[in-house]
């Protein structure tokens, strides 16, 4: 015992604790990042082939605007260091990205890379820097999700841009909300989390993972619900309703004022 107390109270037992300890630390710190950096790439396992297919893609459509290591051109597009994949597949799936010439906001055009192609350069772009990944299949499921909570949720967060049905709408400054009948569920999350154009970043803390889920089944089921009044007008308000009655009433005015005329003429005669 006394001899054990001994070896115990000598300084080097004292470092070889220290170190232990940071070898742990480091350890450690190295399997979380490590975790962390796979979940910021597309879907699937992300493997070199997928990687330098990613650069490839990039160098040929992004890097004109991008820079060739994705730091950005000021005045013409921003870094994408740290975007994450998420914002790469959104911009990307929904056409707005490769952009032809440089633009504010870039509107949704048809999608000009296959699924494989976006997947490998959202994994490279995510490989420069992390960022938000790409959320799964379970991620956007509205399975058991409440699309009235998900109603409450988007006039309080969204319909002020997007219109009470997601029809979308003009901004100032000649920015515009677009329309989200064409968004799939995955975009709309993607959208939440990254913030395109003029849209804040609603992150998993500002709106949970389940809240968002609610908001994308109330959505969907919008896109489904009949219109009982007739024409929908392109679901955008009172805006559209008053100006059919406003061209209704004057063309009303104007046919009835033909009618006096022509019935004041044919008395005189």
């Amino acid at each position: 015992m006394p001899s054990i107390s001994l070896r115990r109270r000598r300084p080097a037992a004292g470092y070889a604790v220290i170190a232990l300890g940071l070898l742990t630390v480091g350890t450690a710190y190295a399997a979380i990042t490590s975790a962390a950096a796979a979940s910021a790439s597309a879907p699937g396992i992300t493997s070199q082939n997928q990687l330098a297919e990613g650069r490839a893609i990039f160098l040929q459509e992004c890097a004109t605007c991008h820079g060739l290591y994705a730091q950005g051109t000021p005045g013409v597009a921003p870094s994408l260091i740290g975007v994450g994949s998420a914002a790469v597949d959104f911009q990307v799936s929904t056409g707005r990205m490769p952009a032809r010439e440089p633009a504010a906001e870039m509107p949704r055009k048809p999608v000009q890379l296959t699924t494989r192609q976006i997947h490998a350069l959202a994994a490279y772009i995510a490989s420069l820097g992390g960022g938000p990944a790409i959320p799964t299949a379970g991620q956007v499921s509205i399975a058991g999700a409440n699309p009235g909570l998900g109603q409450q949720l988007f006039v309080t967060d969204c319909a002020q841009c997007h219109n009470f049905v997601g029809a979308g709408g003009a901004l100032t400054y000649g920015k515009y909300a677009p329309a989200l009948t064409a968004s799939t569920p995955t975009q709309i999350y993607e959208a939440m989390l990254t913030g395109p154009e003029a849209m804040p970043v609603f992150n998993n803390t500002t709106i949970t993972p389940q809240q968002k889920r609610d908001i994308i089944a109330y959505i969907v089921e919008t896109r489904q619900e009949p219109n009982p009044g007739g024409f929908s007008l392109g679901r955008v308000g009172p805006v559209t309703e008053g100006l059919v009655a406003f061209l209704g009433l004057l063309l009303f005015m104007v046919f009835a004022a033909l009618w006096i005329t022509a019935k004041h003429g044919k008395a005189h005669e």
